[in-house]
């Protein structure tokens, strides 16, 4: 290896060649080999050896069903290479692999961050700041150029929306991620980068976002009750502000629970007067 360069991954896994000189390879299999992926390039290892650059890479991610064989597959990793080649990369692990090539293009590098620039629903005005990238299996960290360190927890991506900004005068996709801090306030943190770093932060915000995501069939007043917890509504003042009795408020409670929607934070004991309670309380009130 070069000077500089370090080893990520080294693990079996297959490849299969899709699209050669830019024609798709209709009769293309999964082929057994050795996958090395370093901070500089990936080598897939069979009877011979094949390096491809991490700087020829033109884009990663998406499906590219060429074939059955492809298709067959519930998971892999798409590399478009910049002479027209498409492989395709899966291995035993495919989720820590898939980490592991995110990380060879975008740790340490450095991105373009507003945080937070929603918190609690309200805008706060944040000014894009650069902050050094880290991945890891469970996170994105961001150490942002004013002080802060952000961890941006890959299971805690409750929604990702992009949209085309003018940041620090250039036009750039901009991720806007919604998340929980360190206290669970819901925040958007903004992200943006160059090109081949956005396509990388794409798909590992997506995938983030697919993690959570549940086909629920939610009643339109659990809907308000989730709307409203999220705006920063009491769970106390619940009732009243989704005109909601108390029972009904809590047994909606107990359902998003079980749907890992919410979760308790703490129980508050609901108590009544006994017979000795009231003889306590009429003495009490007598010696006053």
């Amino acid at each position: 290896m070069s000077e500089g360069e370090r080893k990520l991954m080294d693990d079996r896994g297959q490849f299969l060649e899709a699209v050669q000189n830019g024609r798709d390879v209709q009769d293309a299999d999964w082929t057994q080999c050795r996958i090395v992926i370093t901070t500089a390039r990936i080598v897939l290892v069979t009877d011979e050896k094949r390096t491809i650059p991490l700087d020829a890479i033109s884009d990663v991610g998406g499906r590219y069903d060429v074939n059955q064989n492809a298709a067959g597959v519930a998971s892999y990793v798409t590399v478009r290479i910049e002479n027209d080649d498409v492989l395709l990369l899966r291995a035993p692990e495919q989720d820590e692999f898939e980490t592991d090539l995110y990380r060879a293009f975008i740790d340490n590098t450095i991105l373009y961050v507003q945080h937070p620039a929603v918190k609690g629903g309200v805008v706060q005005g944040t000014e894009w700041q650069r902050a050094k990238v880290k991945l890891t299996d469970e996170a994105i960290q961001l150490a942002i150029e004013d002080g802060q360190y952000v961890t941006i927890g890959r299971d805690d991506i409750g929604d990702v929306e992009s949209d085309d900004q003018q940041v620090n005068g250039t036009e750039r996709r901009v991720f806007e991620v919604e998340h929980t801090d360190e206290d669970g306030t819901s925040v958007e943190t903004h992200l943006t980068g160059e090109a081949k770093q956005v396509t990388i932060l794409q798909e590992v915000l997506q995938e983030g976002a697919e993690r959570n995501q549940a086909n629920l069939d939610l009643s339109p007043v659990e809907q308000q009750v989730i709307m409203a917890l999220h705006s920063g509504v009491s769970p106390f003042d619940l009732p009243d502000f989704v005109e909601t009795d108390v029972e009904e408020v809590e047994e909606i409670f107990d359902r998003l629970i079980e749907l890992d929607v919410i979760e308790t934070i703490r129980e508050r004991t609901e108590v009544e007067m006994t017979s000795r309670g009231r003889q306590v309380a009429s003495e009490e009130m007598g010696n006053q």
